[in-house]
C-alpha cells in the first residue's frame, strides 16, 4: 500500500492542482503517517512553491473525526491515468478514501435507513425559531426556455412551529405538510425567515444565514474543504445533484451588515481555492429542502452544527488565515538543522528574495547605476566591485522615455567594453505615462512575472508610485509592505531607488539621507547611499573627464557587515571605481569636516578679511545680503561668519541677520 501511495503521488502534477487539492494531498499524507518532507519535495515541482509553506500548513492539520485519507491521492492519480501496481486490490477503494467514513456518503444514498421527515424536522428546528415564518416551494414550479425547473414564490406564511407539528403528525408523508413536489424538480426552502408578506430581500426578518455552494469542485471535496475551513455551518444539505448546500451562520444585524459579511465569506473561500456560486449572496435565496427526492436522488441532511459555533468565533479563525501570518516555531527545531540561507545575489550586500534601497541626490546617475546592476546580474559580472550571481532581472522603468531607456542600456554595454551575451535576461517594462500607485501596480506585476523565473525586480524610481505622505511613518510602512509582497509572492530580490531630502547631507548618517520618513532607512534589508564628494583644485585639474563627478557609496546592511565605503566617479554613462585612492581624503558635500578644512585656510586676519570681501561681492548680486548666504559661501557656520564680520566692524555691519557694507562717509561720521 505504501509504495502504491508514493507511486500515485509521483504521477500527480502538483502544478495542475488547485490549492484545495494541494491541501487535501497534504492532509492525506499526514493522516497516513508520512513526514512533511514527502509533501514538501513533491510541492517543489510547482512554481507557486514557497519555502517553509508546507511546514506551516502541515502544523495546521490537527486531525478530524472524519479525516482525509490516502484514497484521495489514489483517486487523483487514477483520474490522471495512473494504474496501481499489483492490480486494483493493491489500493484503497474510492469509497474508503475520500468519503467521511460513511457519515454522509456524498456520492449517493446513505447506507443508513433514511428518515425524510426527521431530516426536515431537524433542519427546521436548527435553522428557525418556532415563531419564524418559513418560505418554501414544492409544486409551484415551471420550466424555463432552457428546459430547467424554476421555483416560483411558493408558500411563505406558515411558522416553523406549525410545520414541525404537522410533520410529527404525518411522519410518513412529508407531502401532507408541505405539499407534493414534482419528482424531477425536487423542492426548495429559504434559509432566512420572512415576514409573511413576500419572499424578497425586504421581506427577510432575520439575517442569520448565507448559502455556500460550489458546482465546480467534486462533491466529496466540497465536504472536505468546508470542514477544513471550519465554516460555521448550521446545516449541510446534499442537493440531490452535484453540490452540497452549506447553510452558514453570518449572524448579521441588518441587510448592510449581511452583505459585508457574505462578501468577506465568499472572498475568503475564493482565496482558499473554493470556487463558489456568487448568485447565492442574497438573504432571500432558495436552497434545497432536505427530505425530498429529485430525479431519483435524495435531497438529504448530511450534517448539522459543524465547524465553528458562530460567525464571531469563525472570524477569529478566518482572520488568522487571511492575515497569512506564519506560525510560531521553537528554536530547538533548528539547533541541529538550521535553515539554509537564501543565496547571495550581490555578494556581501543582498540575498535572493530580500529588499534593497539605493538613495542619492538627483545628480548621482542612479538610473544609470541601476541599469549597470541589471547588466551585472544578467552577465554575471561585478557591480561597483561586488560580484553578482548570474540571473534574470526585470527593470521597471517609470521615468525614462522607452527609446531613451533602451539606448541607455546599449551605451552602458559599449562603455563597459563587454559583449552583449545575455541581453535576453534583461526584461524592461516601460511604464512612463502608465504608472499607478504601488498597491495597484503590485498585483499586476506579480501576475505578469509569474513563471518567468526572475531573480531580481528593479523599480526605478519609487516617487512615481508612492502612496500617502512620505513623511508619515504609518503610511510609508504600508507602502513598503508592498515590496515585501513582491519578494514573498515572486521569490525575487526587490531593488528600488529614492532621492535625498533637501539640503546638505554630509553631516548625516548614510541611512538618514533618504527623503521622508525614517521607514525608508529601517525597512530594506540593504540600504546603499550615494553622496557627492567635494574635489580639491588639484583633483579637479586631474580629472580625465571634465564633466565627471565624484561619489562615495556607504551602506546600512541587515544581513552582512557594512561595507568599506566605495569611492567612484560618474563618467557618463557609467560609474568607475577610484582605484587610485585620490578620493580617499575627499569630504562629502556639506560635511562639517570639509567646512573645518576650508576654514583652516584662513589663518591670518588678512586672509579672513579677504574671504569676507569675496563672499560679500558674490552674495550682493541679490540684495539684501543675508548672513546665512555669506556663511554658506565661505563654507563655515553662521556663528563663525558672524565672528569674522565683527572683526571687520569698520567696513561691515550685521542687522537682523543681514550684512551691509559701511560707506566711507559713514566711517568718517
Amino acid at each position: 500500500m505504501d509504495n502504491n501511495i508514493l507511486s500515485a503521488l509521483k504521477s500527480i502534477d502538483v502544478a495542475s492542482l488547485t490549492r484545495a487539492d494541494w491541501i487535501a494531498v497534504g492532509m492525506a499524507l499526514k493522516e497516513e503517517g508520512y513526514p512533511v518532507s514527502i509533501w514538501d519535495d513533491w510541492s517543489k515541482n510547482d512554481v507557486r512553491y514557497k519555502p517553509g509553506e508546507c511546514e506551516r500548513t502541515w502544523k495546521s492539520f490537527h486531525g478530524h473525526g472524519n479525516p482525509v485519507k490516502a484514497g484521495t491521492i489514489v483517486q487523483m492519480a487514477k483520474d490522471r491515468g495512473w494504474t496501481p501496481f499489483g492490480g486494483e486490490d493493491g489500493c484503497m477503494a474510492w469509497d474508503d478514501a475520500i468519503e467521511y467514513d460513511g457519515d454522509d456518503g456524498f456520492t449517493g444514498f446513505s447506507q443508513e435507513p433514511w428518515n425524510p421527515t426527521q431530516d426536515l424536522i431537524t433542519y427546521l428546528s436548527t435553522i428557525f425559531d418556532t415563531d419564524d415564518r418559513v418560505a418554501y416551494v414544492t409544486n409551484d414550479v415551471w420550466k424555463n426556455e432552457d428546459d430547467k425547473w424554476v421555483p416560483s414564490k411558493g408558500v411563505y406564511d406558515r411558522t416553523a412551529g406549525e410545520l414541525i407539528a404537522s410533520l410529527k403528525k404525518h411522519p410518513d408523508d412529508i407531502g401532507a405538510t408541505v405539499g407534493d413536489w414534482k419528482p424531477e424538480a425536487g423542492a426548495w426552502i429559504r434559509f432566512n425567515p420572512v415576514d409573511g408578506a413576500g419572499v424578497k430581500n425586504e421581506n427577510i426578518t432575520k439575517f442569520r444565514f448565507a448559502l455556500v455552494e460550489s458546482d465546480t469542485l467534486p462533491i466529496a471535496e466540497q465536504g472536505i474543504i468546508f470542514r477544513k475551513l471550519e465554516l460555521p455551518i448550521a446545516c449541510l444539505v446534499h442537493s440531490g445533484g452535484k453540490s452540497l448546500h452549506a447553510i452558514v451562520r453570518v449572524d448579521a444585524e441588518d441587510y448592510d451588515e449581511y452583505r459585508k459579511r457574505v462578501e468577506f465569506l465568499y472572498d475568503f473561500l475564493e482565496k482558499n481555492g473554493v470556487s463558489i456560486d456568487k448568485q447565492n449572496r442574497n438573504p432571500s435565496r432558495l436552497s434545497r429542502m432536505p427530505g425530498v427526492t429529485r430525479n431519483g436522488n435524495r435531497q438529504y441532511l448530511v450534517a448539522t452544527n459543524i465547524g465553528r459555533k458562530s460567525w464571531a468565533e469563525w472570524m477569529d479563525y478566518a482572520e488568522g488565515i487571511v492575515d497569512e501570518l506564519p506560525g510560531m516555531v521553537s528554536l530547538s527545531e533548528f539547533k541541529d538543522n538550521p535553515p539554509t540561507l537564501p543565496e547571495e545575489l550581490i555578494t556581501g550586500i543582498l540575498r535572493r528574495g530580500h529588499k534593497m534601497l539605493i538613495s542619492g541626490s538627483s545628480k548621482a546617475g542612479k538610473s544609470f547605476l541601476l541599469m549597470e546592476l541589471c547588466i551585472a546580474i544578467a552577465e554575471g559580472r561585478t557591480w561597483l566591485g561586488f560580484p553578482c550571481k548570474k540571473g534574470r532581472v526585470l527593470y521597471v522603468n517609470l521615468e525614462i522615455d522607452p527609446a531613451s531607456a533602451i539606448n541607455r542600456f546599449l551605451r552602458i554595454y559599449e562603455a563597459l567594453g563587454i559583449p552583449i551575451r545575455h541581453s535576453d535576461d534583461i526584461v524592461i517594462w516601460n511604464l512612463r505615462g502608465h504608472a499607478v500607485p504601488l498597491d495597484q501596480l503590485v498585483p499586476k506585476l506579480i501576475r505578469r512575472v509569474r513563471d518567468q523565473h526572475f531573480d531580481a525586480i528593479i523599480i526605478d524610481p519609487i516617487y512615481k508610485v508612492i502612496t500617502g505622505d512620505e513623511n508619515n511613518a504609518s503610511e510609508m510602512g504600508a507602502f513598503c509592505n508592498q515590496f515585501d509582497k513582491i519578494c514573498t509572492e515572486t521569490g525575487c530580490s526587490t531593488i528600488y531607488c529614492h532621492h535625498h531630502s533637501k539640503g546638505a547631507q554630509g553631516a548625516k548618517r548614510a541611512m538618514d539621507r533618504a527623503s521622508g520618513s525614517g521607514v525608508f532607512a529601517r525597512d530594506p534589508d540593504a540600504q546603499l547611499d550615494m553622496i557627492q564628494l567635494e574635489l580639491s583644485d588639484d583633483l579637479k585639474n586631474n580629472v580625465r573627464d571634465g564633466n565627471a563627478t565624484a561619489w562615495r557609496l556607504e551602506s546600512s546592511l541587515r544581513e552582512f557587515p557594512n561595507i568599506v565605503p566605495v569611492n567612484f566617479w560618474f563618467e557618463y554613462p557609467i560609474h568607475r571605481i577610484d582605484n587610485s585612492g585620490d578620493l580617499d581624503a575627499a569630504y562629502a558635500e556639506g560635511s562639517p569636516m570639509g567646512n573645518l578644512s576650508r576654514s583652516k585656510k584662513y589663518t591670518t586676519a588678512e586672509e579672513r578679511k579677504a574671504s569676507i570681501d569675496a563672499a560679500y561681492d558674490v552674495c550682493s548680486i541679490e540684495t539684501p545680503v543675508s548672513l546665512e548666504a555669506m556663511a554658506d559661501y565661505m563654507g563655515v557656520s553662521t556663528r563663525c561668519a558672524r565672528d569674522r564680520i565683527k572683526e571687520c566692524k569698520d567696513e561691515y555691519v550685521i542687522k537682523g541677520g543681514f550684512v551691509a557694507k559701511i560707506s566711507k562717509t559713514e566711517n568718517r561720521e
